[in-house]
């Protein structure tokens, strides 16, 4: 997969003569696996030679296969973003072990027990063999990653983020997509309130579709039916990572609350409206350019995994929202400062 070469699942024979691996750690989800691609590509600039292995969620393989830094992905992934309880790693040790997944010590140890030649991650106190750099717990995730290997003398850049066209062609090119859904309810901004955008940009002229993840289906459905959408315009099931990068590359803009799909917007270009609750823009936000909005009204840091809807989410309006759609540009000036 280095460059435009092999794919997640074909790769350089694993502990082949010659071919030195590297094993990368981030085995979370799809807005996590965007926000390391800058961290990837780093690596794959600076050990050229070696195969690079991601351990992360087998689904994942796709995504790993379009930033053209992986060249075979390792499935491993636990529920509730937590640390893989093992790695099925054969042949000899990694001659160098990434850990792009937390601050330790569980994911620390986890790769110090496969005893790679190197172990590149952040200090924590109980792992003290590791003389890592501090944890900013307020610190971009993007930056973040690229500062760990900064730190280790390997230059990095968080603005490497944008993702190759897709091959396939959009479902539905020049639409707005809206997604209500997010990994946890702390993070999904009101289905009515996206009704009302869905049905007001609909009266400005705009195709609407919505898309959900593979268990929002009712999600998907009750803004379908509020905003009384045709049934064309509705993607459930989960689309396929696929569809899906293609469908946001070429939609005219993305609405959508801090969840994978607003860092895909990021990763094609494509026009975005973030909704932010529990956590800040300046932790997981777009980078600070005209194309991408982000909404969010400070107060309390609130759990980003919650079970109910974050109080500072729940201050955004829909007219706050509207408002922000009138910065969209118009098709001809689409990708103009890409």
């Amino acid at each position: 997969m280095t460059g435009s070469a092999g794919s997640a699942g074909s790769a350089r024979p694993s502990g082949s003569a010659g071919s030195p691996r590297l094993l990368v750690l981030r085995a979370l989800g799809l807005g996590d696996m965007l926000a390391g691609v800058p961290a990837l590509r780093a690596l794959r600039g600076a050990f050229p030679g070696h195969e690079l292995v991601l351990a992360a969620p087998a689904e994942l393989a796709p995504v790993a296969a379009a930033t053209g830094a992986v060249d075979r992905l390792l499935p491993a992934s636990a529920p509730g973003r937590a640390v893989p309880r093992t790695l099925h790693w054969d042949g000899p040790p990694p001659d160098i072990a990434v850990d792009l997944h937390g601050d330790g010590p569980p994911s620390h140890r986890l790769l110090s027990a496969l005893r790679p030649g190197r172990l590149l991650a952040f200090a924590h106190p109980q792992t003290p063999e590791i003389e890592g750099p501090e944890w900013r717990a307020e610190e971009h995730e993007r930056h973040r990653w690229c500062r760990l290997l900064t730190s280790y003398g390997i230059p990095a850049d968080p603005a490497d983020l944008l993702l190759p066209p897709p091959r396939e062609p959009s479902p539905a090119p020049g639409a707005v997509v809206l997604h209500p859904g997010a990994g946890a309810p702390s993070r999904r901004w009101p289905v009515d309130r996206y009704a009302a955008v869905a049905t007001a940009l609909r009266e400005r002229g705009h195709r609407v579709v919505v898309t959900g993840g593979a268990a929002e289906d009712d999600l998907v459905a009750s803004l379908a039916q509020r905003a009384e959408l045709p049934d064309t315009d509705l993607f459930t099931g989960g689309l396929p990572f696929s569809s899906l990068s293609a469908l946001v590359a070429e939609a005219h803009a993305v609405i959508s609350g801090d969840t994978g799909i607003a860092h895909l917007a990021v990763a094609h270009a494509t026009t975005s409206i973030t909704l932010f609750g529990p956590v800040p823009p300046s932790r997981w936000g777009p980078p600070a350019t005209p194309r991408h909005r982000t909404l969010w009204h400070p107060g309390p840091a609130g759990d980003p995994h919650g079970h109910h809807p974050d109080p500072g989410l729940l201050r955004i309006t829909t007219q706050e929202v509207l408002a922000a759609t009138n910065t969209f540009p118009t098709p001809d000036t689409h990708r103009a400062d890409a």
